[in-house]
Parts: structure tokens; C-alpha cells; sequence
């Protein structure tokens, strides 16, 4: 319930007209029987005034909603949002972690914002932390997390390698952990895209890889599924940074008959990003 409110929220629904919701037809009909055999005919205002009655946006209102992707609904008066003002990625951290994220950051043990070496090349973006991420507070530590290191190393990155071509840096959509590793609601996404856009911005890495549907639902126009995008160079729109989406290594740790096709999506990597020196 608390996630359809912050989603009609977001488009413009903020006032609540009744305590349930009232059919303007059956009031319509209600009044007719009323009047009877009188003969009165409705008023030529009565259509007017209904129509004036229905929620609307405030004057001057300008949200943009041909974009279907989460967190592309604008504020009415077109405020910047807050992560747009982080001129460094410890300022966007400490604005991350204060921002009001409800049930999903009381439910959390720790904030989880990022790991490895900010500007390396490499940017690897997931989903959300899991119970071993929330628990150290780090970004893919648990067996998701040994198998993305060890499938990092066979192209020649570590989190922890000194130089920015041989170093990897690791972030996800959501910096909290949804209760029982659920995956994130479109609210959710819609709520911490703003960070996460302006962390890409300021990461500035040559290449991101984006492992499983949601951050390819998130930061990518191509919205067809992982199955379908995985192994396909795609644009990062506001940065234009080249994005190849790949499987989840949780996903692959479930189904290891696709761990062919994640090599060959790191093989690609490794190539562009040799190219990119």
C-alpha cells in the first residue's frame, strides 16, 4: 500500500477528494431520481464544476510523462533533485544514506553504497544487497559476490589493484536490502535512480556492466529483459557511457548452463575496455 501511494504521489495525485472513491455516473443517476417527475433539468455549470472538482496538477504544472522508465517523472516546479548538488561521491553517499527510503531502510541493518576504487574503468552496477551485503555493508561479499570476483579476475580486475585500468568499482540500484531479497519495486528503483545516475556521472568509468533486470530496467531505454539484452552493447542515455547487461551471478550460481554466455559478455568487456586506454 505504502508503494502505491509513493507511486501516485510521484504523478501528481497529491490530495486526497474523498475517503473512498466517488462514481460520478451513480451521482449523476442518484440526482435524476431525486428530481422525479419536477422536470428540473441539470444546471449547464454542473458539467463544468465536475470537471473543475477532478484532481489535477497545480498551475504552472510541467511533469514529464512520455518516459516510461521509473524516475523519469519530474517535480512541478523542476527543483533540482538533491543527488544533482553532490560535487564528490562521499557527498552523494552521505545524502544517499539520509534519504527517506520508508519500511525498506528500517528493515536494513546497514547502508551499502559502494566498494572497490572509485574512477576505474569498470563500473559494475546489480540489483540490491543481499543478507551478507547488508551485513558488512559492502556490494556483492556473499557466494553472488565471490563468483562476480573471481569472474572479474579472469579478465584482469580486482577491487583492490591500485592502477584504474585494472581496478573494478561496484555499486547497485537500491543501497538498502529488501526484505528477504525481494526484488525491487518500481517505487524503489524510481526513488534511488537519481543517486545512481549521478554516481555513474561522477564514477565516470569507460565501461558499465550491468548485471541482471533491474539495473537493465533502471538505467537502460531497452527495457525487454536480460535474456533478450544480455551480450548487446547498449547507451547509458544521460552519460552515454557504453553498458553491456549480463546475468545476475546470483542467477548464474542457480543456472550454471549460462555461465558461457556471462563469459563471453566479459570477454566483450575486456575488449572495449582495452580499447578504451
Amino acid at each position: 500500500m505504502r508503494d502505491a501511494l509513493a507511486w501516485q504521489i510521484e504523478l501528481g495525485a497529491d490530495e486526497a477528494i474523498g475517503d473512498s472513491p466517488v462514481s460520478r455516473f451513480d451521482s449523476a443517476a442518484s440526482a435524476a431520481r431525486e428530481r422525479g417527475n419536477t422536470g428540473a433539468q441539470p444546471s449547464p455549470q454542473a458539467a463544468p464544476r465536475a470537471a473543475a472538482a477532478a484532481p489535477r496538477g497545480r498551475e504552472g504544472d510541467t511533469r514529464e510523462t512520455g518516459d516510461a522508465r521509473p524516475g523519469r517523472v519530474f517535480a512541478a516546479a523542476q527543483l533540482p533533485h538533491p543527488a544533482e548538488t553532490a560535487d564528490s561521491i562521499d557527498a552523494l553517499a552521505a545524502l544517499c544514506e539520509a534519504c527517506d527510503a520508508g519500511d525498506l531502510k528500517a528493515g536494513a541493518r546497514n547502508f551499502c553504497f559502494a566498494d572497490g576504487r572509485p574512477g576505474a574503468s569498470l563500473m559494475v552496477i546489480g540489483e540490491a544487497p543481499g543478507a551478507e551485503e547488508d551485513r558488512l555493508a559492502r556490494p556483492f561479499v556473499g557466494r553472488a559476490g565471490q563468483l562476480l570476483d573471481s569472474m572479474l579476475a579472469a579478465i584482469g580486475r580486482t577491487r583492490e589493484a591500485e592502477t584504474p585500468d585494472r581496478a573494478v568499482y561496484i555499486a547497485n540500484i537500491l543501497p538498502w536490502r529488501p526484505a528477504g531479497n525481494r526484488t525491487p519495486t518500481e517505487a524503489e528503483m524510481a526513488l534511488f535512480l537519481p543517486f545512481v545516475e549521478r554516481h555513474i556521472a561522477l564514477a565516470d568509468p569507460a565501461v558499465l556492466l550491468l548485471l541482471g533486470n533491474t539495473p537493465v530496467r533502471a538505467l537502460l531505454e531497452d527495457r525487454r529483459g536480460i535474456t533478450r539484452t544480455r551480450g548487446t552493447w547498449q547507451a547509458h542515455g544521460p552519460t552515454g557511457i557504453r553498458a553491456m547487461p549480463s546475468f545476475h551471478p546470483a542467477f548464474l550460481l542457480r543456472t550454471p548452463s549460462r555461465k558461457k554466455e556471462a563469459w563471453a559478455d566479459l570477454l566483450a568487456v575486456s575488449v572495449a575496455l582495452e580499447e578504451a586506454r
